[in-house]
């Protein structure tokens, strides 16, 4: 039985813990600026009330903290090992205005009515109860209070150029898999019906784009490094084809001036009235 009712355990990565902990740490920063960009034009201010749910190693929470310096800020996550990283990235100063929970986000154990805003970035991909998690964001927000949720969607991923025919079959294989294992990583299309279903308004709708040409290729390398797609090669879940075709987008990101990638991630947001 799988005790985090999620698709995602960073101990379970095929390059490793250390490894896992610094490619979240590139995705994370790929498109930050953008992220906190809408964040503030969703309504974050300094002085919020803020829960980071699915904190993961602290990376998130660590810019959330240097950039609203006034604001009480929660990390929750079910992972210890991940927490202890993300306590760590704190000096004692910077630890008087944040605190970490460990919990399950279906079952938070935090105060009713207590967040002013609450952000999810990239979680309900590998949750395999997402409404009951929305649901449980909306019990410990406060009346007036926002959520906003960062995640992605296969169908809009993006692009990588030169172009390879290979690359259409293994998002859908990953699709496929994620979906198999109980997550959906077709989530960004659904995330206003489930802010709805879980009694949100106002809810809306924006994306963000991240372009090796803007925000440079280490991001884009990390992400397609084959060391992360071995296991599946082993397991024939990839052919060899699709394996090598993978291997060749991060070689040609490194060596060839004419390739250059695109993803994207959507932000959805509701207010709890």
């Amino acid at each position: 039985m799988n005790p985090f009712h999620s698709t995602y355990q960073a101990g379970n990565a095929s390059i490793g813990w250390s490894a896992e902990v610094q490619r979240l740490k590139v995705q994370a920063m790929m498109g930050w600026e953008k992220e906190y960009r809408n964040l503030q034009w969703f309504g974050l201010k300094d002085g919020m009330r803020i829960l980071e749910v699915g904190c993961g190693p602290g990376f998130v929470m660590e810019q959330l903290a240097k950039q609203l310096p006034n604001s009480p800020i929660t990390g929750l996550d079910l992972d210890e090992n991940l927490l202890k990283h993300a306590e760590g990235l704190f000096d004692e100063q910077a630890k008087k205005n944040v605190d970490f929970v460990q919990a399950s986000v279906y079952g938070t154990g935090l105060p009713e009515c207590s967040y002013d805003f609450v952000v999810a970035r990239m979680l309900f991909l590998h949750l395999h109860k997402p409404e009951d998690a929305a649901l449980e964001m909306w019990r410990v927000l406060k009346p007036g209070g926002r959520i906003v949720i960062i995640d992605i969607d296969d169908g809009i991923f993006g692009v990588v150029q030169p172009d390879l025919e290979e690359f259409q079959s293994i998002t859908k294989k990953f699709t496929d898999m994620q979906g198999k294992a109980g997550g959906n990583r077709l989530i960004g299309r659904s995330l206003p019906r489930l802010l709805q279903k879980a009694g949100f308004q106002e809810i809306d709708l924006e994306t963000v784009a991240v372009h090796s040409d803007l925000a440079g290729v280490e991001g884009f390398q990390v992400q397609f490094d084959a060391k992360r797609f071995e296991g599946f090669n082993r397991s024939r879940l990839l052919s060899t084809k699709e394996f090598s075709a993978i291997s060749e987008v991060a070689e040609r990101l490194s060596n060839d001036p004419h390739s250059y990638a695109m993803m994207i991630f959507v932000m959805a947001s509701g207010i709890k009235v």
